[in-house]
């Protein structure tokens, strides 16, 4: 391919993705395929003589289309948003376009420096601590990271090399193996697996502190478990806030969690991958207040991209892409305003998901709604609600996933896609009330035959 026919073929794909996004709505939101549908499709080898355009270009509705989850569907409400805008989509392009691999200053020098001004942004928009940003001598500053898991195993890294250098200063006669058998890190039981699997790389021991009433870690659940690891002779060092967890976006207690770190010496380390892009709303702001008390700090703007703060070992890879421009087209060409509006469409939206919810006696809300998430179920069996789900799922006219919260099984319903309106909500709503009432009828005929 020539540059006369990638101009020919980059307008044609354009034209592709625009269609694609355009009426996706119509496209069935999850697919009807099995396991292993993809590899008798396509041949066993690559072709040994080139292919056209064509021949490629036609495959993608014969082959990859019929297995696609349509993330961006407005009839898609299960996991977390992944956002995603035309803006991001140009910036992607050019970024593939620019290819450079960004690993140092020299390597590309706009690159290390959009993204540096890029992460203070962010950080501005969200009313961080001065302490966390760049400026033009900062202490602080931020860096792109492929995802949240990646911005938590560098934080704890980084946590865990402090410490054994802290440790090693006052105590030179401790190796390092000493020290590594005996250091803990802590995050909520309702904390992202993530960070457990950032414990193992990391070689420490991990111990769940266990969450209250509304799903959230306080102060003196995360005491009681310190004392009694260090009264064995433990040394607590990192611990993992989650503000927005995944079941059901519950926030840890930072303003008593973040005293306690400070005064024992722990690393706190913020994951706030979801909730973290509503604090651009003056109105959400106090819910990461506490945010001073931390030493580290991720969130993923919209899940368009992960941003993690103020973090020594910077990331894992050597190279880098130019992520930093999906940031810069997006934030200019939507501006704080138009992404406030973006977040406060969503959480109106789940609250009048909330609402239609609260008005049917059937149902009943698990946990509290603060943002764009929705948990609940109906009343009952956790059998009878995950044949409700199984319900929901296999008739594809929208897709949920579930949790577990405490020993009950619950439905997520979750605002995801960009193009969602109040239709799409209200749809959704009817159906799910519809299957409900259709699965309660057999439900009472199979339980009365028994």
């Amino acid at each position: 391919m020539d540059a006369a026919e990638f101009r020919k073929r980059g307008k044609e794909m354009v034209d592709y993705i625009a269609d694609y996004l355009e009426k996706i709505d119509k496209r069935q939101v999850f697919p009807d395929v099995e396991p292993g549908y993809l590899r008798p499709l396509i041949p066993d080898c690559a072709p040994q003589d080139p292919e056209s355009f064509e021949d490629v270009f036609k495959d993608i509705e014969k082959i990859i289309m019929p297995g696609v989850t349509h993330w961006h569907s407005p009839y898609f409400f299960a996991y977390f948003p992944a956002a995603s805008s035309f803006p991001a989509l140009l910036a992607d392009m050019l970024c593939g376009g620019i290819g450079c691999v960004g690993f140092s200053w020299a390597a590309s020098p706009a690159c290390t420096e959009l993204e540096t001004v890029m992460l203070d942004w962010l950080g501005k928009m969200i009313n961080l601590p001065e302490a966390f940003l760049a400026g033009k001598d900062g202490q602080g500053g931020g860096v792109i990271q492929g995802s949240a898991s990646e911005a938590t195993l560098i934080s704890l890294l980084a946590a865990r090399t402090k410490t054994i250098r802290w440790l090693q200063s006052e105590k030179p006669e401790l190796t390092e193996a000493d020290i590594m058998s005996r250091l803990v890190a802590y995050a909520s039981d309702q904390a992202h697996s993530s960070v457990e699997r950032a414990a193992l790389i990391g070689a420490v021991k991990i111990k769940k502190v266990p969450s209250g009433d509304t799903f959230s870690v306080c102060g003196s659940a995360l005491k009681k478990v310190l004392d009694e690891d260090k009264a064995s002779g433990l040394i607590p060092f990192f611990f993992c806030a989650t503000l927005g967890t995944t079941p059901c976006c519950s926030f840890d207690k930072l303003l008593e969690l973040g005293p306690i770190c400070n005064k024992e010496n722990i690393w706190m380390h913020i994951d706030a991958a979801y909730a973290g892009s509503a604090f651009i709303c003056p109105e959400f702001r106090h819910l990461l207040n506490g945010v001073e008390f931390a030493d580290s700090f991720n969130f993923n703007p919209h899940k368009w991209l992960l941003v993690n703060f103020d973090c020594s070992h910077w990331q894992i890879p050597l190279g880098r892409r130019f992520r930093s421009l999906k940031l810069w087209f997006v934030l200019r060409m939507y501006g704080v305003t138009g992404l406030q509006e973006h977040v406060r469409k969503h959480v109106r939206l789940s609250h009048q998901f909330e609402h239609l919810v609260l008005q049917d006696g059937r149902f009943e809300i698990c946990a509290e709604v603060v943002l764009g998430l929705v948990c609940f179920r109906l009343k009952g069996s956790n059998e009878l609600n995950k044949a409700l789900l199984k319900s929901i799922n296999e008739a594809k006219k929208i897709h949920l996933v579930p949790c577990h919260l405490r020993e009950k099984f619950v439905l997520r319903f979750a605002i995801c896609s960009r193009t969602v309106e109040s239709t799409h909500i209200k749809f959704a709503w009817q159906h799910i009330s519809q299957l409900a009432t259709d699965l309660l009828k057999t439900w009472e005929q199979n339980h009365h035959q028994q």
